[in-house]
């Protein structure tokens, strides 16, 4: 299994909209980034990842799921470029862990979030998982 992180401005897609989208999940799409695409492209049916509140809010608010695999992005019309996967809500964060917090942390000084703040799709290391989930408050994050 790998882990992930979700970038979204919540004024256009906040936590609360990916969760009333319910177990049929949603497409993650608009993404124009090659590497973030190639991610979602490496993606597998269970992967995990964190649902990340840019410019509003700065934290990781919640857990999700892939739930289907990389396909066309519908938002992309006929530009076959651009590849999206669908993800479900699982459950909040128990305690929003915040980007300041995440940079203080030494554990978490390599995380993609830390060192590539403007990807929008960003891989996430097992220890990092297990760390940012201590952060937020759950002893046992979800796998």
């Amino acid at each position: 299994m790998s882990y992930w992180l979700y970038k979204s401005e919540p004024f256009k897609w906040s936590w609360q909209m990916q969760k009333d989208a319910g177990a049929a999940g949603t497409e993650w799409t608009g993404v124009r980034n090659y590497l973030a695409r190639n991610h979602m492209r490496a993606m597998k049916i269970g992967d995990k990842g964190f649902f990340y509140h840019s410019n509003e809010g700065l934290e990781i608010v919640g857990f999700t799921e892939v739930c289907a695999l990389s396909h066309p992005d519908s938002t992309a019309g006929e530009d076959p470029r651009w590849d999206c996967v669908d993800i479900r809500a699982v459950q909040d964060m128990p305690k929003p862990v915040s980007l300041k917090a995440i940079k203080a942390n030494p554990k978490l000084s390599n995380m993609a979030l830390v060192t590539s703040m403007r990807l929008s799709v960003q891989p996430v290391t097992e220890e990092e998982w297990i760390e940012v989930c201590r952060m937020g408050g759950l002893s046992k994050p979800p796998r």
